[in-house]
């Protein structure tokens, strides 16, 4: 289905398809198809999708960091701790920092929801380490196993280098109202060490480490790791809990889904604290498929619930993409590697050139495909019609 799709437009896709392997190319196309009374069901189609290929999956472990503070928050069951409970972040480790506020938000506060919101609208790094600080390296892994999404290692933070030691600590947080404090959480250390043995994570034929060029392969094995399968199926669980197994579904309260609904499809331009610059901040940003780094404005008519990931060469997407006008909802989730020379960490990666065209075209094509497909019942998607 993906392939005979994109076959129709040699000109967009036959380069790409015709060293898919050497692009690490992988699709997952899921149709969703309403019954009468609205429940989704689902066809799902691949291209390439292989657990065992690995790929750096950069910013798309935001989703899923997100959503455990959230379940974490609701677990601790404390009145008076939620979302929006202003904390502070201390450092009691090696190379730990600490945080006393924020200047983005409206109040100078920092919180769980403020990181959210930025880690969704513009995929802030900072935001996430947080979150990961708070929900401890364990708690982050286990909560996703427990759900069944097996085909994950989330072990260290993003932007800033640390060791597997320092990433297995986390930081001290405190929860505070006015001068009361609400919840205080230790240093927090998990003591086993994730480390998966399910991939081939040797990748290309050098890497810069420091200023050197080091000849051989890059060792990923003690990155990041997750799965288009698993990616994708996060993304259900939180935008279509109805129709996914208990057991996947996270604990989160109504206003969390409403809250995460908004800040996964607000465009920059439409948010006040953080305020961001259209010309820096463009409608595209952080809006791969369908857009790339076009900067034309989004209709109203049409919304991306996703997130996006870019480092190392890999670029990806994970999307729930409506358009309301024309009744069209489909998830589109997808990775491509963009290292022509094959060296990682030398900044010279055909992201311009090759990877953003491509998702934008990749997002075009299935886009096409859904507004030609006949569906028996239109999709009420009224619940995905937000005020911004």
């Amino acid at each position: 289905m993906i392939e005979n799709i994109l076959s129709a437009k040699p000109e967009q896709f036959k380069e790409i398809l015709d060293n898919a392997e050497k692009h690490r190319l992988q699709i997952l196309y899921t149709q969703i198809d309403r019954d009468e009374q609205n429940r989704p069901h689902f066809t799902s189609y691949t291209y390439r999708v292989n657990p065992q290929e690995y790929f750096y999956p950069a910013s798309t472990v935001k989703l899923p960091g997100a959503l455990v503070a959230l379940e974490k928050l609701n677990e601790l069951n404390i009145p008076g701790l939620d979302k929006y409970t202003p904390l502070k972040v201390d450092s009691a480790y090696s190379r730990q920092t600490a945080v006393t506020g924020d200047s983005t938000s409206a109040d100078g506060k920092a919180s769980i929801a403020h990181y959210i919101k930025k880690l969704f609208l513009v995929s802030d790094n900072d935001a996430y380490n947080r979150l990961y600080e708070f929900v401890g390296q364990q708690r982050l892994n286990q909560a996703l196993h427990e759900k069944g999404f097996q085909d994950v290692q989330l072990v260290h933070r993003l932007d800033i280098s640390r060791t597997p030691d320092e990433n297995r600590h986390t930081n001290p947080f405190t929860f505070y109202k006015d001068d009361q404090i609400i919840y205080q959480q230790p240093l927090v250390h998990n003591p086993t060490r994730f480390h998966q043995a399910r991939y081939d994570g040797m990748l290309g034929k050098g890497y810069i480490d420091g200023d050197k060029l080091i000849n051989g392969p890059m060792d990923f094995t003690g990155k990041n790791y997750i799965t288009l399968e698993v990616l994708q199926g996060i993304l259900k669980s939180v935008l279509l809990p109805e129709a996914v197994p208990e057991q996947q579904r996270f604990n989160l309260t109504d206003d969390d889904y409403a809250f995460l609904y908004r800040y996964m499809s607000m465009l920059p331009r439409e948010s006040d604290y953080p305020a961001y610059n259209p010309k820096e901040y463009p409608d595209s940003y952080v809006k791969f498929l369908l857009y790339g780094t076009s900067k034309e404005r989004i209709p109203d008519n049409v919304r991306i619930f996703n997130k996006i990931g870019n480092a190392y060469g890999f670029l990806l997407d994970n999307a729930y993409i409506v358009d309301f006008d024309k009744g069209v909802e489909f998830m589109l989730t997808a990775v491509i590697s963009v290292n022509e020379n094959g060296t990682y960490n030398d900044g010279q990666y055909e992201y311009e050139e090759i990877g953003y065209p491509f998702l934008r075209n990749l997002g075009r094509a299935i886009y096409e495909h859904e507004v030609k497909r006949k569906k028996e019942h239109l999709p009420d998607l009224s619940k995905f019609r937000l005020k911004y």
